[in-house]
């Protein structure tokens, strides 16, 4: 990559500013302007670099309750930083190859380049809004403008991609779904990597195994090198299928179907409202349902997501045998394998809420969250929708 590909200052602050205030002329600008990946990247990886030096900031300072104030990990700060960076990067990237799969689908054409443009421009609002978590107490609230970045996708595609206007909707509603799901895979693996090597100091005492091909980490963690290039594969495999059609072709469970799961009550609770949803297009869907549990001040909302062929890149998860426990001031983070299932759980104890979440069948994502109720009752919730039948439904 030569100097002459990367932006000037001028030229992205320019850039980032006339994306937020005047989308559609900068649109049609970058739609028409000629350039490579890696050029449209450069931008990507200095304003996702803003976005992290902010967490980095945000991951150093002292947080307070009351009297007491607990001073985070350095070294976990900087592992995360790095590591949201990367993830981050990478995950545009995806999303852009996502775009472009999608674009016969909606009338577009398909241009990898034009498909990059869409997804790493559209991301200028949610970068820069990630500078406001630095804000003590309601930076996350601040930063929610980041959202705004759906509407740049929205005006983006139709000029970038060429789809018809009157699928923009549509278009944009099916990324949005499929690069939440890349970045919460994405966000799970990476928080599980930053917890171990801040735990175990990875980079220095980690060991690689050359019979068994497992990298050992000093916290009882380990990576099976073999598992994970196994799931790489059966990754790019499931893209191809989804792509090509034919009998190795995932297709979403019904909602309906994963609506039939959830109880009428759970941990005394009783269900107070429920819904179905699904979306997908040119190959790739994903389906939802969710349902709220109220009982006095006590709230769980469980929901259950079928990653469907997107579940190809969880399988990567489970190349990660992961025993991690990280305490806080008021609670815990905990990462394990149970069964060859992800399960990540967080509580904090002094606003009794929480979250536990399973990964069942390397496809379906079980999640209760709740207020007001304890770690016992987000679990129950899980098991009452039962990991063994929404597995089955992986068979049809």
């Amino acid at each position: 990559m030569s100097v002459a590909d990367a932006p000037s200052p001028h030229g992205l602050i320019q850039r980032a500013t006339n994306i937020l205030l005047h989308p559609k002329a900068e649109w049609d600008a970058i739609a028409a302007e000629p350039a490579t990946t890696q050029s449209i990247f450069i931008y990507a990886a200095i304003l996702a670099g803003v976005a992290a030096l902010a967490r980095l900031a945000h991951g150093l300072m002292p947080f307070c309750f009351f009297v007491a104030c607990y001073t985070p990990n350095p070294v976990f700060a900087v592992i995360s930083s790095i590591v949201y960076y990367i993830v981050t990067l990478a995950g545009v990237f995806v999303v852009g190859l996502i775009i472009d799969a999608l674009a016969t689908g909606f009338g577009g054409e398909k241009n990898q380049v034009q498909a990059m443009k869409a997804a790493v421009y559209s991301w200028t609002a949610a970068w820069l809004a990630g500078v406001f978590i630095v804000v003590p107490w309601f930076g996350w609230l601040l930063s929610l403008v980041g959202l705004y970045s759906i509407y740049l996708l929205y005006v983006g595609l139709p000029r970038t991609m060429k789809s018809p206007e009157q699928q923009a909707v549509g278009y944009t509603a099916v990324v949005v779904i499929l690069a939440i799901v890349v970045f919460v895979i994405g966000g799970a693996i990476a928080g599980t990597v930053a917890t171990m090597g801040a735990l175990s100091g990875a980079a220095a005492s980690g060991s690689i195994s050359p019979v068994t091909g497992t990298v050992h980490f000093g916290n009882g963690g380990s990576l099976d090198l073999d598992k994970l290039r196994a799931a790489g594969q059966q990754a790019e495999a499931q893209i191809k299928a989804q792509q090509q059609g034919g009998p190795n072709k995932v297709v979403a469970v019904d909602p309906e179907r994963l609506k039939a799961l959830l109880p009428d009550s759970v941990a005394g609770a009783a269900r107070t409202d429920v819904s179905a949803t699904s979306a997908g297009a040119a190959g790739y869907g994903a389906s939802n349902a969710e349902a709220t549990y109220q009982n006095g001040n006590a709230r769980i909302t469980l929901k259950i997501t079928d990653l469907a062929a997107a579940g190809s890149f969880a399988a990567m998860a489970s190349a990660f045998n992961v025993q991690t426990d990280e305490q806080t001031s008021t609670g815990y983070k905990k990462v394990s394998t149970v069964g060859g299932m992800l399960v990540t759980e967080k509580y904090d104890n002094q606003s009794k809420s929480g979250e536990y979440t399973v990964i069942v069948a390397n496809r379906f994502a079980i999640e209760a969250d709740g207020d007001g109720v304890g770690m016992d009752a987000l679990k129950a919730a899980v098991a009452a929708i039962g990991p063994d039948r929404v597995a089955a439904l992986a068979h049809g």
